[in-house]
Formats: C-alpha cells, sequence, structure tokens
C-alpha cells in the first residue's frame, strides 16, 4: 500500500489517530444528551469529528433539539474530557509508524482541531513521544489558523512550520471534515477510520487503511534507495 507521489513530510491528526480519545468523546456526549432522553451515536458522530468544538456543538444541539447552548455543551464536556483524557493511550501501530518515518528521514507534524490545553493533556502520558517524533505541533486554537477543517488552513500552517510545500506533505485521518481539509490543501490523504465508523465518507482519500498498523515508511516515502 502506497502514495502514487512520494512525500517528504507526513502530518497527523491527533484524536483517533495517535490516541484513543474518540472513545472518551463518544462516552462524555452519551452521558450529556442521555439526561434528555437522546441518543447520540455515529449517524450524528460522523458528522462532528475532526471539525471546530464550537461547529460540532451547534450541529449536536441542532440535530437532537437539546434544550441547552452549544456553549453549555461543551463547558460540560471540556469538564469532563480534562479529568478522563489523560489516560489515553496510543492508537494501535502509531508509535511504530512515526519512528520508522522519522528512520527514514521524514519530517513530521500534529495537525489537530483540540485545544492547546487539551493536546498537552492528552499527551501528557506520552511526552518523551510526540517531543521526540513531530517538529511541529499546531492546535485548533492557534491564532494562525483562521478558519477550522474542512478548510485547509490547519494543514498548510502545519507544512509552512516544517518548512515544506503543500504537495510534499501527506496527511492521516480519520474524519471527512479532515479528509476534506487535505484535499483542499492540494495533499495526498490517507485516511484511517475508527472503528465503527462508516468508511464511505472517506471514499475520496487516497489510500484507505483499518490501522495504522497497517501501513510503514514505504507508504508515504516509496521505497528505500
Amino acid at each position: 500500500m502506497r502514495l502514487v507521489r512520494p512525500v517528504r513530510s507526513v502530518i497527523f491528526d491527533l484524536d483517533g489517530v495517535l490516541l484513543d480519545t474518540e472513545i472518551l468523546y463518544t462516552e462524555i456526549t452519551r452521558e450529556i444528551v442521555g439526561r434528555f432522553g437522546k441518543t447520540f451515536d455515529w449517524s450524528l458522530k460522523r458528522h462532528m469529528v475532526g471539525r471546530p468544538a464550537i461547529d460540532s456543538a451547534r450541529y449536536l444541539v441542532e440535530a437532537l433539539a437539546l434544550p441547552i447552548r452549544p456553549e453549555d455543551y461543551l463547558r460540560e464536556r471540556e469538564a469532563e474530557l480534562e479529568r478522563r483524557v489523560p489516560s489515553a493511550g496510543a492508537m494501535p501501530g502509531a508509535r511504530e509508524l512515526t519512528e520508522a518515518l522519522r528512520r527514514r528521514g521524514a519530517s513530521l507534524a500534529v495537525a489537530t482541531s483540540s485545544s492547546r490545553r487539551l493536546f498537552e493533556l492528552k499527551t501528557s502520558r506520552h511526552g518523551e513521544w510526540f517531543r521526540d517524533a513531530f517538529a511541529a505541533i499546531v492546535t485548533g486554537d492557534d491564532p494562525r489558523v483562521k478558519a477550522g477543517k474542512p478548510a485547509p488552513d490547519i494543514f498548510l500552517r502545519a507544512a509552512a512550520d516544517l518548512g515544506r510545500e503543500a504537495a510534499e506533505c501527506a496527511v492521516v485521518e480519520d474524519a471527512p471534515a479532515g479528509v476534506a481539509a487535505a484535499r483542499a490543501a492540494g495533499m495526498q490523504v490517507v485516511a484511517v477510520p475508527y472503528p465503527g465508523m462508516d468508511r464511505e465518507p472517506l471514499a475520496e482519500a487516497d489510500l484507505l487503511a483499518t490501522s495504522l498498523a497497517e501501513l510503514d515508511a514505504e507508504t508515504f516515502l516509496g521505497a528505500e534507495r
């Protein structure tokens, strides 16, 4: 499994790609909407993953006709996330893939819709890995990012921080909004849907894998010479 055009840098989404945090988002949202007799599942979540928090919150409140404001939902969710996300583990194959890419000389970045504060909490168990592997970290609240996914801004910012042109970068994403953002940025994209997620909305990706463990450095960089 290889990209058509080898690249020099790889930009990773965080939630559901590098770290297994999506289950926590799902659990917390189910608890919140359950108080109002509502159900949260992938038919809703597929429209929310990867987008800026306020956009996802507005969608959720409207779709379920919740008797709360999007800001209220986010405030409650944030408090629970801060308590739970430090326990998040790595997704299967994530650390191995980033280490393999680094050994081949690729530069890596993270581009996540999460705030910087949540990013720090999520990665608190994995500090050495993230410090060693990633030359650039761009979060959703970075003032240089004017529009969130599916706009291309965050990926273009990550590429610039790596000193790369868009065509030199590939993106690894699990969300339709992220795939659309990578495409809009002019980057190749590998989609790795979170278990249970419908694969059809990710059909515009260049490659579709079931796990990072299926990928290796050659997927992105081509064969060694």
